[in-house]
């Protein structure tokens, strides 16, 4: 089977000023991913423009994305079941709304960059990384009270939440950007290495003031996983002991400047109290794991599930657990098919991030923050994060592009 194309391609003498527009628009939607405290946040804009020029422009579509589209589809099918008798309710209809958008952007994501891979990629991994930038100094300052009359907006219960609602989504948004500076820092030229060096050290500053556990975590666990898979990967034995040197360097600066944190009285306390692994709202029957184990009996007596934010009827909170919550939101169809859209989805990118390919660095970086931040689906709900459905396309689309990449250099000339 062969892809075939869903508008018409431009004419030649258009198309290296669209192709610049159309990189200028994949750095805006990385960039305006940062600014989601107002509603509709300036992401949704700079998606809608982009959807209307790329697919105007011209895109293919290979059959390759049927599985993971109709997995997208089948999911969100579950919720509209689920839904379906609650939709009087304008909050429940939005997050339904919302549920769709979320699986379109993915779809988006995974279009563009099966063309043009490189460059697309590049260009939205730029952007996102000056989104985190922003995002991070709105949250510094917030913390530190650098703009007066901005704290209250800036911060959260003493816990930095920049241009985000909740310190917890900045922290995870946050990620990827960390992880991608960190991998230009470790394989870049030096004043490469250099720029994103501060960069770096700004974005995981950021993560550490918003106090979030599963922030801390993930990252950690992005960048060894990052870290590994570069080594692997690395073409020779001196690029693999660069890999190390700068890492383990890397690793105990980051250490060093927790520990200068900590000497101040305000970050230590706050520091201690969220580093325990014992929250009152975790533990006990209603806790957070309680309601995962009783959330995961009650899902067998709804096939249809209870509807989209009904769990919090039954249980003092919502799941905090995306996989348990596609149970309860769309029953049974939901609940087997998102497990199988995110667990295929990492399984395809960790097998294709192998290849060797101009964007493999990339690529990593990508692969990696999206296998970390699946199992943190574990713990918290992800199912309408933005960036989460932004990694999912862009694994399948960079995957599928990897792949035909591979395929051509075995075919030869």
């Amino acid at each position: 089977m062969t892809d075939f194309a869903i508008a018409a391609a431009p004419s030649p003498a258009t198309a290296p000023r669209l192709r610049a527009l159309q990189l200028a628009l994949l750095w805006f939607v990385g960039a305006s991913g940062a600014i989601v405290f107002i509603e509709p946040s300036p992401y949704e804009f700079a998606i809608l423009l982009s959807i209307v020029v790329f697919f105007a422009s011209g895109l293919r579509i290979t059959p390759a994305l049927i599985v993971p589209i109709a997995l997208l589809i089948g999911v969100e099918l579950g919720y509209t079941i689920g839904a379906s008798s609650l939709l009087d309710d304008p909050i429940i209809l939005n997050w339904l709304l919302t549920s769709w958008y979320m699986a379109i952007t993915a779809m988006f994501f995974a279009l563009v960059t099966l063309e043009h891979t490189g460059d697309r990629i590049e260009a939205l991994a730029k952007g996102y990384l000056i989104g985190g930038l922003i995002a991070s100094l709105a949250g510094i300052a917030g913390y530190f009270n650098l703009i007066p009359g901005t704290t209250d907006l800036l911060t959260y219960a003493g816990r930095a939440r920049g241009t985000f609602k909740d310190p917890n989504v900045l922290g995870a948004f946050l990620i990827f950007p960390a992880v991608y500076a960190l991998q230009r820092v470790i394989e870049g030229s030096f004043w490469s290495a250099m720029r994103h060096a501060i960069a770096f050290g700004i974005i995981a500053l950021a993560i550490f003031l918003a106090f979030s556990r599963a922030a801390w975590g993930t990252l950690a666990g992005a960048s060894m996983l990052m870290i590994a898979l570069m080594f692997v990967t690395a073409p020779t034995q001196q690029r693999r002991l660069r890999i190390v040197m700068l890492a383990a360097i890397a690793g105990l600066v980051l250490v060093a400047a927790i520990a200068v944190l900590l000497s101040f009285d305000r970050i230590d306390a706050l520091f201690k109290e969220r580093a325990s692994f014992s929250q009152p709202y975790d533990s006990g029957r209603f806790g957070r794991f309680g309601r995962h184990l009783l959330g995961a009996g009650m899902a067998l007596d709804y096939p249809t599930g209870i509807g989209p934010l009904q769990f919090r009827r039954f249980f003092p909170e919502d799941t905090h657990n995306s996989f348990l919550n596609a149970f309860m939101s769309g029953g049974w169809i939901s609940g087997i098919l998102y497990p199988a859209l995110v667990f295929i989805t990492a399984a395809y990118g960790l097998r294709n991030v192998f290849v060797r390919t101009p964007w493999q660095r990339t690529y990593i970086a990508i692969v990696a923050t999206l296998i970390v931040t699946l199992l943190e689906s574990f713990i918290i709900d992800t199912d309408h994060w933005r960036h989460y459905f932004m990694l999912i396309g862009l694994t399948w689309g960079v995957a599928i592009a990897s792949s035909r990449l591979r395929l051509q250099s075995h075919a030869g000339p």
